[in-house]
């Protein structure tokens, strides 16, 4: 993850950096696929988290109103991310945290 645009964040004395893509996709632009973001440990990068929100991006193009994602939301996922396996130091494939139950698409 590049540090341009990252955000740092210390959840339980560990430090990790998180980013969310700053310009929707197409799909999430038409609010119909919910909002991701990607977390990482900050100091040794391995496996990438990425989660997927129950929300719209928050820049979705069709108005659809939308929470941002707080640090505290990071903070929690990192934490249920670390409880069901997550090894952020470990190099290894990207790790897939999906809490989209509930989104509803604007189709």
């Amino acid at each position: 993850m590049a540090r341009k645009g990252s955000r740092r964040i210390v959840v339980d004395g560990t430090a990790y950096r998180w980013r969310l893509r700053g310009r929707p996709t197409y799909f999430q632009g038409l609010a119909w696929s919910p909002c991701r973001f990607a977390v990482e440990h900050a100091d040794t990068p391995g496996v990438t988290l990425v989660v997927t929100t129950n929300q719209p991006h928050p820049g979705n193009w069709i108005g659809r109103e939308a929470e941002p994602v707080l640090p505290s939301n990071v903070a929690m996922a990192v934490r249920l991310a670390l409880r069901e396996g997550w090894t952020p130091a470990v190099p290894g494939p990207v790790f897939h945290l999906d809490q989209f139950i509930g989104f509803t698409s604007s189709l």
